[in-house]
């Protein structure tokens, strides 16, 4: 008998319409409504995922900006030209020196 009184005071609550109604509601809209928390909270985290994304971008905008800026003069591009591609005016000759640790070599077992 007193193990029944015991869980009715937990249960009297629930026995207002209004509590109970309250209880459903909130557990529809936690877990299982369209806006519920549990997607607010996949979408929170994928706005910021992109929002990092969005200043890795700036910061290679800037980096891009800053090499086309070198690039637009006459000796940025006759520099690139040079490192890039090995070009030489006719009047040069160019060498190559690579060192034994900047070589690519082929490991062989």
């Amino acid at each position: 008998m007193s193990i029944l009184k015991h869980k009715s005071k937990f249960l009297k609550p629930f026995k207002n319409v209004f509590i109970l109604i309250l209880a459903v509601f909130i557990i529809w809209m936690l877990f299982f409504d369209a806006n519920s928390y549990l997607i607010h909270h996949e979408l929170n985290s994928d706005i910021d995922d992109l929002e990092t994304e969005k200043e890795y971008y700036k910061k290679e905008i800037e980096k891009d900006k800053k090499a086309f800026k070198k690039l637009s003069t006459e000796e940025g591009f006759e520099k690139f030209a040079r490192e890039e591609y090995y070009m030489k005016r006719d009047s040069e000759e160019i060498f190559i020196i690579e060192y034994e640790d900047s070589l690519k070599t082929k490991d062989h077992d």
